[in-house]
């Protein structure tokens, strides 16, 4: 695609949406040609290759539908089929040149929760690979990047994921170093993992380019795996493959947020494609059959969006939502120079939906009975298993649990707190003082109205790998600082590193500089921490958390502090505070956990 001048980036994205009106009339979009350049051989103006770039990001392990009320829409073998569709509809474009398609996920390709724990539970007990694996490979990915949300249960289960598809699908990221974990090493070793993967389609050479984010040490856990700069990673790997005579290539990046791939472009050449992944932004065109509620929300932009590169190029940009509710294709035509000069009219979203809705399909049918039916039903008995009742609705909306107290929070942290104390003496601890639980950890939005909480109700809140952890000898200089982080944007911004808190109470002024902005602490005992925003000193502090912060995730500055994992996971210790005699006994009443919180956290 030629040069379009684009300026900054929001007049970009204001631009973009000019130019995503005009694709969608199917017409080529250039920049005013200079006279020289009528002069050049036809073939320069002439699309000779027509490529369909199939996509998608963020499935999450969301196997069975997209949830909620969405039974009709998503689902993995819905996914499958609709992909199998499209494949045959790019062969099919009416076209003159050669036809081909690619299949490419840009991360986030499990996710732990009720259905990634069927894949846990059945693999421990057979041996056999995870369901999330057998789905997406028997859909036969081109290229899988690595997102963030692969290394939360570790290196190694995400090697498992890797294992379970066979060998057959190359796994990408170009900025990663395995070099300090042997299974994924391995893995390398053996070309499964690769910075880049060339794949040959109707006589042509595509190249796909992975990276993933490089908040990757603060927001999930590699453990060893080394993250490397982004964009010299990448201009590296694009460099090779344009020594071996790859003049189409396809970058495939985790970076959290289509903005940050859009800023990556503007300094890399030679890359013809961007697909984004971790920010499930919504890129539409008018008339784009969407999910119902997505028909609701304001578009991020056109599809695709463009991005003016180092050398003035335009560079379609792409992203789909997640939850395998729908294929992202973009199908762009090049010339016999491998320069990309048009996005066919076609191009666009493509929602997953069950048969009875329009354009719907049904469900492949393997992946219905060798994953999305053994799921379901695991899912089935989570939810059938009641181990407590609420008095109260409990809000766990994550735009709440991201800025503010919320009753939910209040009974996580308190859990937290609760099974630090029980097990501190097994495991040569002291008990805990407080309890600290990112609101990040905390998913999935679920609120719990008066009624049963089942088994389900804690995975879906408490997905992740993280266990119970004790952290011995936190100074009240290190806790203050702790909040202060917790806070720096807060109320007005929802960020996963914002505290639900148990065993004391802070205030703060959000009005204050970043860094001054708490002003009192005290623990339930009255020992008081922080008074008037200065720091009273006294003895070290014993806090239960997840092993997740314990190691600095989310930004938490607990600097060099010895940690103990007391052996339980997150989910089980709410579970078992829930059912416990000297936990609550089954019951939550609005007494012990009212709505809005009971003024543990106040933003003055």
């Amino acid at each position: 695609m030629r040069s379009i001048a684009t300026g900054t980036l929001p007049g970009r994205r204001m631009l973009s949406v000019i130019v995503g009106a005009i694709l969608v009339a199917g017409l080529m979009v250039t920049a005013a040609a200079p006279e020289a350049d009528a002069k050049k051989k036809d073939n320069s103006n002439r699309v000779s290759y027509w490529l369909t770039v199939l996509h998608n990001n963020d499935g999450e392990s969301r196997l069975i539908d997209a949830g909620g009320d969405l039974t009709d829409f998503g689902g993995v073998a819905r996914f499958a089929t609709k992909v199998k569709e499209l494949r045959r509809d790019a062969n099919r474009l009416r076209q003159s040149g050669k036809k081909a398609s690619v299949l490419i996920s840009s991360g986030d390709n499990f996710l732990a929760g009720p259905e990634f724990n069927a894949s846990l539970v059945n693999n421990e007990a057979t041996g056999e690979p995870f369901y999330d694996s057998v789905a997406l490979s028997r859909i036969g990915y081109d290229a899988m990047s690595i997102g963030n949300h692969e290394f939360d249960f570790g290196p190694d289960v995400l090697a498992e994921f890797i294992e379970g598809f066979g060998g057959d699908t190359p796994f990408i990221s170009s900025n990663l170093d395995f070099s300090g974990e042997p299974s994924l090493q391995a893995l390398e070793d053996d070309g499964i993992i690769t910075g880049s993967v060339i794949t040959k389609k109707k006589g042509e050479e595509v190249g796909i380019v992975g990276a993933t984010t490089e908040l990757l040490p603060t927001i999930s856990s590699p453990r060893n795996v080394e993250v490397e700069a982004v964009l010299p990673a990448v201009q590296a790997e694009v460099a090779a493959l344009r020594a071996e005579g790859v003049d189409k290539i396809i970058l495939s990046s985790h970076l959290q947020g289509i903005n940050s791939e859009l800023e990556l472009v503007e300094s890399l050449t030679d890359v013809d494609v961007v697909i984004a992944g971790g920010g499930d932004e919504l890129l539409t065109n008018p008339g784009d059959l969407l999910v119902p509620g997505d028909d609701t929300l304001t578009p991020f932009g056109p599809y695709p969006v463009l991005a003016e590169d180092a050398e003035g190029q335009s560079v379609p940009v792409v992203t789909t939502p997640g939850n395998y509710k729908y294929v992202g294709k973009l199908t762009v035509g090049f010339n016999a120079d491998g320069e990309v000069l048009k996005v066919h009219r076609s191009s666009g979203l493509e929602r997953v939906a069950a048969m009875n809705q329009l354009e719907g399909v049904n469900p492949d049918r393997t992946i219905q009975n060798q994953v999305v039916e053994p799921v379901a039903e695991a899912v089935r008995e989570l939810a059938e298993n009641v181990i407590g009742q609420t008095a109260v609705t409990l809000n766990g909306q994550t735009s709440q649990v991201r800025t503010r107290e919320t009753n939910a929070g209040n009974l996580i942290a308190d859990s937290l707190l609760w099974q630090a104390t029980k097990v501190a003496g097994d495991f040569g601890v002291p008990e805990p003082d407080i309890a600290l639980q990112n609101g990040g950890g905390i998913r999935n939005d679920l609120v719990i109205n008066p009624g049963p909480i089942t088994e389900l109700d804690t995975f879906t809140w408490l997905p992740f790998s993280n266990f119970t952890s004790v952290v011995e000898g936190v100074e009240r200089t290190t806790l203050k600082a702790i909040l202060e982080h917790v806070v720096t944007d807060a109320p007005a911004v929802a960020q996963g590193k914002f505290a639900q808190i148990a065993g004391f109470r802070y205030s703060y002024d959000p009005d204050l500089p970043v860094g001054s902005k708490v002003r009192s602490a005290t623990l339930d005992d009255g020992t008081v921490i922080v008074q008037n925003g200065a720091v009273v000193a006294g003895p070290a502090l014993t806090v239960a958390t997840i092993d997740f912060l314990a190691r600095g995730g989310d930004g938490y500055p607990f600097g060099p502090v010895d940690f103990t994992p007391v052996g339980v996971s997150y989910q089980q210790s709410l579970a078992n505070y829930i059912t416990a005699p000297d936990g609550l006994n089954g019951q939550v009443t609005a007494a012990d956990y009212p709505e809005g919180g009971e003024g543990r956290i106040v933003a003055e």
